[in-house]
């Protein structure tokens, strides 16, 4: 019960800091319009760190990082798991200029959707598949044609932690039709944010960054089985469907 309770109340006390943050970069965000996306980014993920460094005070979650060598300096296509919402606020930190595919929701959501709408992501809306493909095509050529780098949550929604999904083959052949590289990423953010609860656990987040896989010398399938794999190993977890 005294475990609960403790974890509750610093639950709680990064999420009152949580929201106080997310006001601020929302507001901030409609002044930011008029600079450049490198500019933008660089000002937008500035909550992100606070968030990041807050979530550690409070919640005592801390981040190990391996592998940064293997993530290019320009364009890419990178595939992430996806447990639940630190991995978005860790890597828009992490990498920049990116541009993140997520479903077109999260930008009618006040302030918080504010922010996002300045990082210029991909807004998909995910009940119409076939044209959210096209568009993540379309945008995603567009954005790696500037050296914007692409993150996608290949799995499509969340998994527990211990749980990987299939990945679909959207982002691997992004990757081909615009001649780059794909990057696998792996965490285990799940452990600690889970996605099916409010409190936080503390202990490390370890995010791997893997080797690039070489889109012209790759099937999509085989770039996106390689990706998979790859992060499976990673996490060793179990797939599910």
């Amino acid at each position: 019960m005294l475990k609960y309770f403790l974890l509750a109340a610093r639950s709680g006390c990064f999420y009152l800091g949580l929201l106080l943050i997310v006001i601020a970069s929302g507001v901030t965000s409609c002044f930011i319009w008029g600079l450049p996306l490198i500019h933008r980014q660089r000002i937008a993920v500035a909550s992100n760190y606070l968030v990041l460094n807050w979530l550690r005070l409070t919640c005592g979650v801390k981040v190990n990082l391996s592998g940064l060598q293997n993530l290019p300096t320009g364009a890419c296509v990178i595939l992430s798991n996806h447990q639940s919402a630190w991995e978005s606020f860790y890597i828009q930190w992490l990498v920049r200029p990116a541009s993140f595919v997520l479903k077109r929701e999260l930008l009618w959501l006040p302030f918080f959707g504010w922010s996002i709408s300045a990082m210029e992501p991909i807004a998909i809306k995910r009940s119409k598949p076939a044209a959210a493909m096209r568009q993540v095509l379309k945008q995603g050529r567009d954005r790696l044609g500037r050296g914007i780098k692409v993150v996608i949550y290949p799995e499509g929604t969340r998994n527990p932690a211990g749980k990987l999904g299939s990945f679909k083959t959207g982002g691997a052949a992004l990757a081909k039709l615009s001649g780059v590289a794909i990057v696998p990423l792996a965490h285990n953010a799940g452990e600690h944010w889970p996605a099916d609860t409010w409190l936080k656990s503390p202990g490390t987040i370890n995010v791997h960054i893997g080797p690039a896989l070489d889109s012209s010398i790759y099937t999509t399938r085989e770039l996106t089985d390689k990706a998979h794999a790859w992060v499976a190993s990673s996490l060793n977890t179990t797939s599910c469907q």
